[in-house]
């Protein structure tokens, strides 16, 4: 479980950084509830990927300097009885709810 809030975070950074929207460092660790310690790791990861990211003083935000776009999607495979049921996780983050869809495409 902490995989898939670390990737939660990544993408409230990304959406926050994108627009444009983040504060200073110690706004945004208020903001995500999180340490500004953390708010650095994830910018790392995010810079591990490729992102360029820099610090506005003058607006206090941080922006990304080239196009960027991170997309964040979960598939999970259930193995229960001899059958498989796949749950997929779609645009979960982007929506800020769970939308999990059986194989049978039912809203469970």
């Amino acid at each position: 479980m902490k995989t898939i809030k670390n990737l939660e975070r990544l993408q409230q950074l990304h959406l926050l950084i994108a627009t444009e929207t983040t504060g200073s460092p110690k706004e945004l660790a208020e903001r995500m509830h999180i340490s500004p310690r953390l708010v650095y790791n994830l910018i790392d990861q995010l810079k591990d990927f490729n992102a360029d990211i820099c610090y506005d003083r003058a607006r206090k935000t941080y922006c990304y300097s080239d196009d960027f776009e991170l997309n964040i999607n979960i598939s999970v495979s259930v193995v229960s009885n001899n059958e498989t049921t796949s749950i997929f996780g779609g645009s979960y983050f982007l929506r800020e709810a769970a939308c999990w869809r059986t194989n049978k495409n039912e809203v469970v």
